[in-house]
């Protein structure tokens, strides 16, 4: 038996003696767990509140850190999502499990248990099958990275996904070419910098809420995706809702969840 199973035996011991109060007996066994695993602390209980797992985010942490979270959280679910990993940190980690995926363009690797995780255009819908699917639209080419982070982690969540890039305001008619297939999705992640007029411009044709997704592509004046965010803020379409400066992955699991929850009342 470990020394922590027995630490616990003998506090659950005070607490039937009357030593030890609930509040203090919860407390002592929520640091036992902290120190159990060595300063990372992983919510493994995640999946049944939120319904999907912890994601690691990778910047910062050595490849033996991500290990261990994946470790404890490969042990709950099938497959795990790590964001903004660099080719250091993947080279590493790639020889640490069997089963993995690489975006470089959108810094994310996925991490399957028994399997190699899914490439996006392998999760489709079916004609027999109403299945909620979530476009992910950018204004240019050089917001790619963060339109491949949302299309990577709706992969993750098992969400069938459409990538239509470079249709920004600059040439409307980009835009209306594709409003058909825009109209049939249940949630749209639109990724834009410059002047972040895109959200606008499509949430006019859409019955389904907006993710807008601010980059920090832009010049000087954009004050680094500041000045975009300001303007979707600030959009007076009505369906629009607006995340952080470059945050494909909040983008991508805000949809994800609207997608998935639509799956589930149509079950």
């Amino acid at each position: 038996m470990q020394s922590d199973d027995k630490d616990i035996q003998l506090l659950w011991r005070s607490f039937q003696d009357g030593n030890v109060t609930a509040i203090e007996l919860g407390q002592k066994i929520l640091q036992s767990a902290i120190q159990s695993h060595n300063a990372t602390t992983p919510d493994l209980d995640r999946k049944r509140r939120c319904g999907f797992p912890e994601v690691i985010y990778g910047t910062g942490k050595s490849p033996d850190a991500i290990k261990s979270v994946a470790d404890s959280l490969l042990e709950m679910t099938e497959e795990i999502l790590v964001t903004r990993v660099s080719p250091e940190q993947v080279r590493v980690l790639s020889d640490m499990f069997v089963y993995t995926r690489w975006s470089y363009v959108a810094r994310t690797l996925r991490i399957g248990k028994q399997r190699e995780p899914l490439a996006p255009e392998s999760i489709v819908t079916y004609p027999d099958q109403p299945t909620a699917c979530v476009a992910v639209v950018s204004a240019g080419t050089t917001d790619e990275p963060i339109a491949l982070e949302a299309i990577e982690t709706l992969a993750w969540m098992g969400v069938p996904s459409r990538l239509i890039q470079d249709i920004g305001v600059a040439g409307p008619y980009r835009l209306l070419a594709h409003v058909p297939t825009l109209q049939t999705m249940t949630a749209i992640v639109c990724v834009a910098g410059m002047e972040g007029a895109l959200p606008s411009a499509l949430a006019g044709h859409v019955d389904c809420p907006v993710i807008a997704v601010p980059t920090s592509v832009g010049y000087g004046a954009n004050f680094a995706g500041l000045s975009a965010l300001l303007s979707m803020l600030n959009s007076c379409a009505a369906n629009v809702t607006v995340v952080n400066i470059d945050a494909g992955f909040k983008g991508g699991y805000i949809a994800g969840l609207i997608a998935s929850n639509r799956n589930k009342q149509q079950a």
